[in-house]
């Protein structure tokens, strides 16, 4: 490897709204539990959910020598396999990665069923970003709505589009990067979250 050009990480997400929140959890290490500085690129593959799950390995085959790890999201619901869980999706393309030289310094996160389930936290910082502080608005959508095992909405997109277009907020990158700037780490419970925290714990240690 080329340490002069050797970064610490490489990200595969799905869209812009994943490349946001990513950037904006990184952007805080004291929160996420690991050390300041880590060099990283994020890229947004072209053909979305279904091109991460059927391509990863391929985006990702030549650029082993440029980082240290590889990490790749994506949203189960809307990459064409809705059928099969999360965790056989993780293991699918994680064996992918391993066969195209990435074993043992890759992870794979598919969010369950989409990125929104970690807009859920219990913060008042979610209320105010989307439902502009509305409250009472918040939680008469979310009673109304059945719930995960998690106590998450079950189509968290659906809510979050629901409150926006009730409060007339522009749906856009920027307001995912603004909740994962704003709202407490230690508030999502989600286990993909909890996952993903633990990746990079286990990476970038404190």
């Amino acid at each position: 490897m080329n340490g002069e050009q050797e970064k610490d990480l490489v990200i595969l997400v799905a869209d812009a709204d994943m490349e946001s929140v990513v950037t904006g959890l990184v952007a805080r290490p004291r929160a996420l539990g690991i050390r300041a500085g880590i060099t990283f690129d994020v890229f947004r593959h072209p053909r979305r959910d279904p091109g991460v799950f059927h391509q990863a390995h391929e985006f990702l085959r030549n650029r082993q020598n440029q980082y240290r790890y590889a990490l790749v999201m994506f949203d189960r619901v809307g990459s064409g396999q809705e059928s099969q869980p999360a965790d056989w999706l993780e293991a699918e393309v994680r064996h992918r990665l391993d066969a195209a030289g990435w074993k043992g310094r890759c992870a794979v996160v598919v969010l369950d069923p989409e990125l929104e389930v970690w807009a859920f936290a219990n913060s008042p910082h979610v209320v105010q970003v989307i439902a502009d502080g509305d409250e009472a608005l918040y939680r008469q959508i979310l009673r109304a709505q059945p719930v995960s095992a998690y106590g998450k909405p079950a189509c968290p997109k659906e809510v979050m589009e629901d409150l926006l277009r009730k409060k007339g907020i522009p749906r856009s990158s920027a307001l995912y990067k603004k909740l994962a700037e704003q709202v407490s780490l230690s508030a999502c419970q989600d286990p993909t979250f909890q996952r993903f925290r633990r990746i990079f714990q286990g990476w970038f240690e404190a």
